[in-house]
């Protein structure tokens, strides 16, 4: 089927119409015709009651898929969770990927995710359990459950039949992972290596060893930063005993650079770029610390001046030069800045960060 495309407000506010008019056959029709990504777009759009009309106009497993590329922030998606019925919601979950769904359901209230819980299928529920436990920003918080595995003693031909049967629930099929007895990881194999051998051919004797992967416990951007040297499109996540446990995709790891490159940059400017959730109070007793020592260093500057006041009385022309001088030194602030992120970004070890802090403070 090819997925329309929404050219212009006016196609958005005729689907929403439809919703309105809750005229559900016309409505289904046009709005699955469309792009996941679009309907997500246009679900961000809708209220409470255009909301509570389409839960009852689309399956949990279509609305699944809206949460699935949904760009509204974890706690906002969780508020909608509690718009459905726990059933529904439940169900909305079981749909979705393992990664997806954890990230939401880390802002849910303890008392809808005990309902939710109860609802799922036993295994669903007890991969979302083990995944919301463990640490933020940690591999094991951002991978996905839903990969393909095989063994090493099996064929290409046994191979190709076990990702037929797995491939619409894993969240990528090009790279394979093989284990062994003790579900330890052991090799790996793209889609391309399958289809360019025999079918006979021992998986043993064709899998790449050994397997670049990361531990479950480790940091969410030096996971970003691996992926990014090896140009991977996705990473295999193991235990302590090296046991397969996920994988984390390409499309998880851009999220993450995202997520750290703004906080880098609001830690450097002295805000929190998830304040626009907290209230005002909150907010400007998070900046105070910053907006203080900003103030300290102004008066500085002032002090500075008055200690060179008698030569302005002097030669009032000087004053002219105050506002063009402390612009310029803003604009060398603001360049500085620019090239510290920059550099910070592309440097992990602690020392590297020092020396580029320094060059720029000498520079600026």
């Amino acid at each position: 089927m090819v997925e329309k495309q929404i050219e212009s407000e006016e196609e958005i506010n005729a689907i929403l119409n439809l919703l309105n008019q809750q005229k559900a056959h016309d409505f289904r029709e046009q709005y699955l015709d469309l792009h996941v990504y679009e309907q997500a777009q246009i679900f961000a759009e809708m209220d409470y009651i255009q909301r509570s009309r389409l839960y009852r106009y689309l399956t949990p497993e279509e609305v699944g898929e809206i949460f699935n590329v949904s760009e509204e922030e974890p706690v906002v998606l969780a508020n909608y969770f509690e718009e459905m019925t726990p059933r529904y919601a439940a169900q909305v979950i079981n749909s979705m990927y393992t990664d997806n769904a954890v990230d939401i359901l880390a802002y849910a209230k303890k008392k809808n995710l005990v309902k939710y819980m109860k609802l799922l299928p036993e295994e669903s529920a007890t991969e979302i359990r083990e995944m919301l436990h463990y640490e933020d920003k940690t591999a094991g918080a951002i991978m996905s459950t839903e990969y393909v595995d095989i063994v090493g003693n099996q064929t290409v031909r046994s191979a190709m039949h076990v990702i037929k049967s797995e491939a619409l629930e894993a969240e990528t099929i090009y790279y394979v992972y093989v284990i062994d007895d003790e579900e330890k990881l052991i090799g790996v194999l793209t889609l391309r290596d399958l289809l360019t051998n025999d079918d006979d051919t021992m998986i043993s004797d064709i899998m790449n060893t050994p397997v670049m992967s990361v531990e479950v416990s480790e940091d969410q951007e030096e996971v970003a930063q691996t992926i990014r040297d090896y140009n991977f499109l996705a990473i295999p996540v193991t235990d302590y005993d090296d046991k397969l446990i996920g994988i984390i995709n390409v499309d998880d790891i851009i999220d993450v650079i995202d997520e750290e490159s703004s906080e880098d940059y609001s830690g450097l400017a002295g805000v929190d770029t998830e304040q626009v959730t907290i209230n005002p109070f909150e907010n400007a007793k998070k900046r105070l610390p910053s907006l203080t020592v900003m103030l300290l260093l102004g008066l500085l500057t002032v002090l500075l001046v008055s200690h060179f006041e008698h030569l302005i009385n002097q030669a009032t022309i000087l004053a002219v030069f105050i506002s063009t001088i402390t612009g310029a030194s803003g604009n060398a602030g603001t360049q500085s800045l620019a090239v510290a992120i920059k550099r910070i970004a592309n440097n992990d070890d602690e020392e590297s960060r020092l020396k580029i802090m320094a060059n720029e403070v000498l520079t600026g």
